[in-house]
């Protein structure tokens, strides 16, 4: 049997952090097993079901790259709905009460058993829920009899949600029985949790996940850390590729407890990713300064303010403490040597290379630290060999030369 797994948002609201990583499992699960993923746009309720928000779902799998195999939407299946329907008022396993136009379920009122791949045997006394509504009329289906529909129509056989969907599943097992539809493995994933194991809200990270991208993360960090989030490798190695992941992914590692966001460790994944990102994903003003950033920054939208406050001194001379700049005697020879470089080869490295063996000889503090305050007027900065790159030869000479007129 092929696997086949569906992720089913309702479009009532943006795809948070939850609801990605909900995708993500069930994504990986499919790439595990050679499975196919269905994306299903579960909007029945039509007052609150929004274009805006399935767009917003669309733009953030896609920018995740959680491709899907099919695409579904509840409002065009809606003919689909009522032959089941009518076949259980037909056998009289739903009907209507005098005066309603809604359609309820006889609930046997017997207790519903069923393993879950996570949390292992779990049952329910189904008497309490009395005979529930299944649809508001024969062309209305509701939330409950749409989702069990389109699971048996379209061959699901693993069911990969969050555990807040645990309380559905007695009902649609209810619907299943009166259907005669093949009941699906069920595995109910932990919740995401505040640091302080309340419900996850925008004060520590509940936000959409595009907005994690307007923020500067990385798609790659993004996946890689909610991965984690509730589910364990069994390793030591924290960087995953989404290729690695869907190799090793499996529900029985996959935890009972809710998983604790920790913004500190999403943003120590966003730099690991970040640093060895290729250029062309790095906006075009932090560019040329990615040499001396790539350490500093945590997320993209950093580096407009980093140019301007930490490494402004690219844009613009700096001003001078003479205390640092003491030791200018070494400026003469830190000259010559930066001259010796071609122009067309005017790198970190070959800098490097020529001047530290005379600051190894000289002393490394007595030119390095007047060499780095005379190119940024800082005590502390970035590396003097890339900054002196960044800046050329032509403009590093000037800042030595006028450093040393100050003496």
């Amino acid at each position: 049997m092929s696997v086949i797994v569906r992720f089913a948002p309702s479009p009532t609201g943006p795809l948070h952090l939850g609801g990605a990583r909900t995708a993500l499992f069930n994504y990986l699960f499919a790439q595990r097993t050679a499975g196919r993923f269905i994306l299903r746009i579960e909007d029945t309720d039509r007052e609150r079901s929004k274009p805006e928000f399935e767009k917003n779902i669309i733009e953030s799998l896609k920018w995740l790259d959680l491709s899907y195999d099919e695409f579904f939407r509840q409002s065009e299946r809606i003919e689909i709905y009522k032959q089941p329907l009518q076949k259980l008022v037909a056998g009289d396993l739903a009907y209507q009460r005098e005066g309603e136009t809604a359609i309820r379920l006889r609930n046997p009122g017997r207790s519903v058993t069923f393993t879950d791949l996570i949390r292992g045997e779990v049952t329910f006394n189904t008497s309490e829920l009395g005979d529930f509504v299944i649809a508001k009329s024969l062309t209305e289906p509701l939330y409950h009899l749409a989702v069990v529909v389109d699971d048996w129509e379209m061959g699901v056989t693993h069911i990969i949600r969050g555990e807040d969907h645990i309380s559905n599943t007695p009902r649609q097992i209810l619907i299943q029985a009166a259907l005669g539809a093949t009941r699906p493995a069920y595995a109910h994933i932990p919740l995401i949790l505040a640091p302080d194991r309340s419900k996850l809200s925008k004060r520590h990270g509940a936000v959409s996940a595009l907005e994690y991208r307007e923020r500067g993360y990385l798609p790659e960090a993004l996946n890689n850390y909610l991965a984690l989030l509730g589910w364990n490798p069994d390793t030591d190695q924290e960087i995953f590729s989404l290729a690695e992941l869907g190799r090793l992914f499996s529900l029985d590692k996959v935890q009972k407890s809710g998983a604790v966001f920790d913004l500190e460790k999403l943003n120590w994944f966003n730099r690991e990713y970040l640093k060895n990102s290729p250029l062309d994903l790095i906006p075009e003003k932090g560019r040329k300064f990615w040499p001396v950033l790539k350490d500093r920054v945590t997320t993209l939208s950093e580096i407009p303010e980093l140019l301007e406050t930490e490494f402004n001194y690219f844009f613009r001379r700096p001003t001078y403490d003479k205390i640092l700049l003491r030791n200018q005697k070494h400026f003469s020879k830190l000259r010559a040597l930066i001259e010796s470089i071609p122009a067309n080869d005017f790198q970190a490295d070959r800098l490097k290379a020529a001047i530290m063996p005379y600051a190894d000889s000289a002393g490394r503090g007595e030119v390095l630290w007047p060499f780095r305050a005379a190119l940024t007027g800082r005590e502390k900065s970035a590396d003097p060999f890339l900054v002196a790159a960044i800046l050329g030869q032509a403009e590093t000479l000037a800042r030595l030369d006028y450093a040393a007129s100050l003496a």
